[in-house]
């Protein structure tokens, strides 16, 4: 586990679906975060915290963010240990990884924890347009911090926006386009699931 700043962690761990035959070419190793504001605690896309974030999660309100419904990864038994809320993009269908949403999404819409591009969450986090309509990029901005989610990945070649990672309708160069909007930030550091934690100049790399 890496503290980045002050109140902002990072670690990895292996992510339980990955197997040497997946094909999207991302290692096992994904990346996991936890901000504190004194307050709360945000984990967001959390998997196998650290005994020093479980520790802390005691001591904070919780709250799990994922940056995508497929990213629940440890979330559910989080939400029930902790009793923790749940912020989440609306799923587009109900497979096995996501169906314990069904039957509270109509109370996480009521209670505003279904967020969509444009949406700032009351948790200090805004977000912004991502990948897919349910593949969202959260700036928290008390960190500068841009947590990208699977919008942009670093797979060994530095962070990019693959284009096999794009629907087939969209191009990169629609895709780069809808994302510019992020450079108007003044993002310190960003935080992708797949790769290591990077910084200003690796996001106008991707978006060139």
């Amino acid at each position: 586990m890496r503290e980045l700043q002050t109140g902002l962690w990072c670690w990895q761990a292996t992510h339980p679906e990955w197997t040497p035959a997946s094909t999207e070419g991302w290692g096992p190793e994904v990346s996991s975060y936890a901000i504190d504001d004194g307050a709360r605690l945000l984990l967001i896309d959390p998997l196998a915290l650290p005994s020093e974030i479980d520790e802390l999660a005691a001591r904070r309100d919780p709250v799990v963010l994922l940056t995508n419904p497929w990213h629940e990864r440890d979330a559910r038994s989080l939400v029930e240990r902790l009793d923790a809320p749940v912020f989440v993009p609306r799923p587009d269908e109900f497979n096995d990884d996501v169906a314990w949403l069904r039957d509270d999404l109509e109370r996480l819409e009521k209670d505003g924890r279904v967020y969509s591009a444009g949406d700032r969450l009351p948790i200090g986090v805004e977000a912004f347009a991502g990948r897919l309509r349910n593949d969202l990029v959260l700036w928290v901005e008390g960190h500068r911090a841009l947590v990208v989610g699977d919008t942009l990945v670093d797979l060994g070649r530095g962070l990019e926006l693959p284009a096999d990672w794009l629907p087939k309708s969209v191009t990169r160069e629609q895709a780069v386009e809808a994302l510019r909007p992020l450079l108007d930030l003044p993002v310190e550091l960003v935080l992708p699931t797949h790769g290591a934690p990077t910084d200003r100049a690796a996001l106008e790399r991707a978006l060139s």
